[in-house]
């Protein structure tokens, strides 16, 4: 028996491949090519006959017990178990399955998976419980949306339900550089909904309590606003708008984080989520990670090369914001990674929040406010505030116990709604009105920094809007030159008996009717 013929394996810009050993010298077919630039990491066993690689795209998924393994091959899940990768144990067909997500915690395991949309065909999320894959009703659950260019699937720590946050690359409404996301939650009792996020703009981050129920969403545009939400999908605690783009819940999930880092300056709030009240407000610039520590206490910052080179370093805090230990890598240096050992669960008890800061031997990390530069001549003036808008305040959503105020009905919150949008609808056209004709030319400037308005995501839908309130801009200002003693023609007083049909008809398209 002649023996096998020695494989190379080729790793560069061109992708990952092997190459057939001598005499051939040709692509072995016995590889698919990876055609990715992101592969930084290849081995193969001791005996040769096992092969590895990391792309940070198509990675073997493991089970957290290690039982099960599974990965993405043609239009097929392959699952492999107790680490025997020479037989398939299990195969989950979908065509054209392009991601999954196994569960957390302990067997059996559930696997979430995610077909792209097609030819008009929605996108569509699934759960499974392994190894039920047989058969049209062995989903344990389906969504199917549209805008979905790709997903990202979070189970929670109980594997009840999952999270699927569905993007797009481009914003047809122009509304956002981000594209468009949408928010989903698929339970594992056939239960789904889409999360009804009220303020427009991209989903920043989305967190699930370490409770599995409640989670948190970071969304709209800046200053963004961050919301709790239960699992019935209905808001539980508004934390208002600020600078922030990230969540970050304790392993115990009694204290929240919200932080703003990337190109924002690195605020925090950190939070006692059981009374939602504030404990600190630290402040950690250039911040490239963050980590809560397994005992829930303290938190690491670091600022990690290559997405920065300079001023390399990382700091431990408590929560309560005082920093106990910081390090600087020294000139010329880089770090590129840090991160906690882990623990299991139970190792580190739940403890008491603190509101005080407790003692450190490093001074306080608190920045100097900065100054904004004003003109020698208007150094001596009083100063008029510039802000281009003012922070909505957190908000407890939850119905006060012992409160004569019941939670209103379906009918009743979409009365409000309407009664709102209504309202809304005629300032914002009293406020055109007011205006005038002199305030109609806006430098090209302020329209660039303008916060962009808010669409509906159907352009046909957001002209219609633009159109009426146009006509109801044009009605208030008939109404004021008829306060003020004009004459009005007959065709004018005809336009001012439509604003009500107008309003009607305004308030149905915003609020999709």
């Amino acid at each position: 028996m002649a023996p096998p013929t020695p494989l190379l394996a080729v790793r560069g810009s061109e992708g990952l491949y092997m190459v057939n050993g001598p005499p051939s010298f040709t692509e072995s077919a016995a590889f698919q090519r990876d055609s990715g630039k992101n592969c930084k990491a290849v081995a193969f066993s001791k005996d040769g006959s096992l092969f590895a690689w990391c792309n940070g795209e198509k990675c073997p998924c493991w089970a957290d017990d290690e039982s099960i393994c599974a990965r993405n091959v043609n239009n097929e899940v392959h699952f492999f178990e107790n680490n025997n990768f020479n037989t398939i144990a299990n195969k989950l067909h979908l065509q054209k399955v392009s991601d999954f997500v196994l569960s957390p915690g302990a067997q059996p395991s559930k696997v979430a998976v995610y077909v792209p949309g097609s030819k008009g065909a929605p996108s569509f999320v699934r759960l499974y419980q392994y190894p039920n894959f047989e058969g049209p009703q062995s989903a344990l659950a389906n969504k199917s949306f549209f805008k979905a260019d790709k997903v990202t699937m979070l189970w929670n720590k109980k594997a009840t339900a999952v999270l699927v946050i569905a993007s797009t690359e481009v914003d047809k409404t122009g509304a956002s550089y981000y594209g468009e996301q949408t928010l989903h939650y698929v339970a594992a009792n056939g239960e789904s909904a889409v999360v009804q996020l009220p303020k427009n703009g991209p989903i920043y981050d989305v967190s699930w309590s370490p409770n599995s129920a409640e989670f948190c969403a970071v969304y709209g545009f800046m200053p963004a606003k961050a919301t709790v939400f239960n699992l019935k999908c209905d808001p539980v605690f508004d934390f208002g708008t600020g600078p922030r783009n990230a969540v970050y819940y304790s392993p115990h999930g009694h204290i929240l984080v919200l932080a703003g880092f990337g190109n924002l300056r690195g605020q925090m709030e950190v939070w006692d989520v059981k009374n939602y009240k504030l404990i600190s407000k630290p402040v950690a610039s250039d911040s490239t990670y963050f980590a809560w520590c397994p005992d829930g206490e303290h938190i690491v910052t670091a600022t990690c090369a290559p997405r920065l080179r300079v001023s390399n370093g990382y700091k431990i805090w408590h929560y309560t914001g005082s920093v106990l230990h910081s390090y600087k890598v020294p000139s010329g240096e880089e770090m590129w990674q840090v991160f906690w050992q882990p623990f299991l669960d139970g190792v580190f008890p739940e403890k008491a929040v603190k509101y005080q800061a407790v003692p450190s031997e490093l001074p306080s990390a608190e920045p100097r406010p900065a100054q904004a530069y004003r003109p020698p001549a208007l150094r001596n003036k009083p100063v008029t505030s510039s802000r281009l808008h003012e922070d909505e305040p957190p908000q407890n959503m939850k119905p006060h116990l012992g409160s004569s105020d019941k939670p209103l009905s379906k009918t009743a919150l979409k009365n409000q709604r309407k009664h709102e949008a209504k309202k809304a609808a005629k300032q914002e056209a009293k406020a055109d009105a007011n205006q005038g004709p002199a305030q109609d030319k806006t430098p090209q400037n302020a329209l660039q920094n303008a916060v962009p308005a808010m669409t509906t995501g159907d352009p046909e839908v957001d002209k219609k809007i633009k159109n009426l309130k146009k006509k109801l801009k044009a009605i208030e200002q008939l109404k004021e030159q008829a306060a003020a003693g004009k004459q009005l023609e007959k065709n004018q007083v005809e336009k001012i008996q439509k604003e009500a049909a107008l309003l009607k008809e305004l308030e149905d398209l915003e609020l999709g009717v």
